[in-house]
C-alpha cells in the first residue's frame, strides 16, 4: 500500500468542469479504498499545497506517490516519490 498525495487544486482545476472540492475529497477516498491505497487529499493552507507535499512525501514512509501535473512539484519530489501521477489523468481515473 502505497500513500498518495494529491495536489488537491492541480487535480480539480485539470478536467472540465471542475471537480467541486467536496466530491474530489469522496471520489480520491473511494479511489484509494479500490486500489488499497491511503489517499491524502492536499489543499492550500497556511501553507502552500506545493509545501506541504514536498514535505510530506520527505517524512512519510514509503512507498509514496505525488498526484499532480505541475512541472516545478514533480521536479522536488522526484527523488523521493516512488511514482507521480498526472492531475488529469488521475482524475480520469476517479470513480
Amino acid at each position: 500500500m502505497a500513500t498518495v498525495l494529491v495536489d488537491a487544486e492541480n487535480v480539480r482545476r485539470s478536467v472540465w468542469p471542475n471537480i467541486p472540492r467536496s466530491e474530489l475529497e469522496q471520489r480520491c477516498r473511494d479511489w484509494g479504498e479500490q486500489h488499497g491505497h491511503d489517499v491524502i487529499v492536499v489543499w492550500e493552507g497556511a501553507e502552500t499545497a506545493d509545501d506541504r507535499i514536498a514535505w510530506d512525501v520527505r517524512q512519510l514512509p514509503p512507498p509514496v506517490w505525488v498526484v499532480t501535473s505541475d512541472r516545478e512539484l514533480r521536479e522536488r519530489v522526484a527523488d523521493r516519490a516512488e511514482r507521480i501521477l498526472g492531475g488529469g489523468s488521475f482524475a480520469r481515473e476517479l470513480p
